[in-house]
């Protein structure tokens, strides 16, 4: 059906004359004619009868007013569901306990009149995916992993180095210590279930392992975070790396530690990804809340991945 057709059918119901209704909506008398003549044909009804003082409503014509009045409602609202700021920004945060999602927090205090929707998807090719279909606007990722660049289509600005902690069960070795060096870490064993092969995060531990001879494990099921930190509770053997933004609650009994990882200091890089043509105006509220968040970064002591480029 014609949607310019009912519109045009409504304002004659409104004005009661074809030429007020061409009018009102900036085309000719002509026009009008066909574009009713056209939807009476479309509904085998005539809509209205002509009398000397305008167009009347035929019966059939009554009828159909209401739905038609609907149908352009409904219209309406199906292009303002799509317009540009009228429906929420939607982020992926990665995990809901990781420092994106503390950034995106941040975010929301200080903008609290931008509607939010924040998802977690898995590695940096489906948030990639994700972006280009408009499935989401924005990813935080780390990025430009070694023969695996970014598509042209997809900019990125990073945001955030956040360094890595040693997470510690009470009777390991290096649980009274105020801070470690990458050093000290060597023959320790380090259990990180959560890597996958073929991930951005893999990479960056890959390139830790390579460059500091570290051992880490990522051997077993992956059973989440709170079984995560049962096992490390539990054994003095193990330790685990955890970004230091990250929001972890344990029970006061397993006496676990966070420990600073120095000399230098491992943090992991984490980028804004976004589509160049996504028109969202909230975008680019997002981007300047985090770019004016990292000017205070230092990055003094630390160190990143040599295939990391953000800057």
């Amino acid at each position: 059906m014609d949607l310019d057709a009912v519109r045009t059918f409504v304002a004659v119901v409104d004005t009661g004359q074809f030429q007020d209704a061409a009018t009102d909506l900036s085309i000719t008398q002509q026009a009008v004619s066909k574009r009713i003549a056209g939807l009476e044909k479309y509904l085998a009804v005539r809509l209205f009868s002509r009398t000397p003082r305008g167009a009347r409503l035929t019966i059939d014509g009554q009828a159909f007013l209401p739905h038609a009045r609907e149908l352009l409602r409904v219209a309406e609202r199906a292009v303002a569901s799509v317009l540009p700021g009228s429906r929420p920004l939607r982020v992926d945060v990665i995990a809901s306990r990781t420092a994106p999602s503390g950034l995106m927090r941040g975010f929301h205090r200080a903008h609290p009149e931008i509607e939010l929707d924040v998802v977690t998807l898995f590695d940096v090719e489906t948030a990639v995916a994700a972006i280009r279909s408009g499935a989401i606007d924005a990813s935080f990722r780390a990025v430009a992993m070694p023969g695996r660049p970014l598509p042209e289509d997809i900019e990125s600005v990073w945001v955030l180095d956040e360094p890595l902690q040693l997470l510690t069960g009470p009777a390991h070795a290096l649980a009274g210590a105020r801070s470690v060096t990458v050093a000290q870490l060597a023959g320790h064993r380090i259990w990180m279930p959560g890597i996958v092969p073929g991930t951005e995060w893999a990479a960056y531990y890959d390139d830790l392992v390579a460059e500091f001879g570290l051992t880490i494990e990522a051997t077993g099921p992956n059973f989440g975070s709170d079984a995560l930190l049962d096992t490390i509770a539990d054994t003095p053997g193990l330790a685990t790396f955890m970004g230091e933004q990250t929001r972890l609650v344990w029970p006061a009994g397993h006496g676990l530690r966070r420990i600073p990882v120095t000399d230098p200091t491992p943090v992991y890089p984490h980028s804004l990804l976004w589509h160049r043509d996504n028109p969202h105006p909230a975008l680019a509220t997002l981007r300047a809340h985090l770019t004016a968040a990292a000017a205070s970064h230092d990055a003094a002591g630390t160190w990143t991945p040599g295939w990391v480029i953000w800057r």
